[in-house]
């Protein structure tokens, strides 16, 4: 389902600890990390869409979270043409996406990954919450800067600008250097766009 601009409607989902660390997951069989998102089903909310993808992605359900905020609007990234199956070239252009912010209220040992009959993940772990900034998919890196900024304000203990949080570059290259490298090496064909 494409909107008119051909923008596939898409959630997105950060996972918070209560340390604010955020969960990252590796893509089944490949080398790059992101966080949980999917596509929004006819006659889905935005806010069903998250709990089916957190439930098939992440193996949790509505009890085992809790939700502490959401984007104000849609936020949309262009994927790279290379990027799009031969089918979908000339219709599909990217995701528009409402992101939320959860904080886990269940345990770790609740995550399973293997939840749905195809899983999206193969690994998990908590990173910093800026660490995914640096990691990400460069075509997805300024959604990810605008999401983490936005919904950082939820946060306990944070300001409304979420300042407590700005990102250390330095620190944060440092830390992810190998995961920066890894989200680059992601494999160009057949990525269907609920994939993207």
């Amino acid at each position: 389902m494409l909107d008119r601009d051909g923008y596939r409607p898409n959630v997105g989902i950060i996972l918070v600890n209560a340390r604010n660390e955020v969960f990252w997951g590796k893509r089944i069989r490949e080398h790059s990390w992101q966080f949980p998102q999917g596509g929004i089903q006819r006659g889905e909310s935005p806010e069903q869409a998250m709990f089916r993808e957190l439930q098939e992605e992440v193996g949790l359900t509505r009890e085992q979270v809790r939700i502490l905020g959401r984007t104000r609007d849609w936020l949309r990234y262009d994927v790279p043409e290379h990027w799009v199956r031969r089918e979908w070239r000339g219709h599909y252009r990217g995701q528009k996406q409402i992101w939320f912010l959860l904080q886990l209220t269940g345990r770790d040992s609740e995550v399973d990954l293997r939840a749905s009959g195809h899983p999206e993940f193969d690994a998990w772990r908590w990173n910093n919450y800026w660490v995914p900034l640096e990691a990400v998919i460069e075509f997805k890196r300024d959604v990810y800067r605008n999401v983490l900024q936005e919904l950082s304000r939820f946060l306990l203990g944070l300001g409304e600008s979420g300042a407590m949080l700005r990102p250390n570059r330095r620190t944060a290259k440092r830390q992810t250097r190998s995961q920066e490298a890894a989200a680059a090496a992601v494999p160009t064909e057949n990525l269907p766009p609920e994939h993207s």
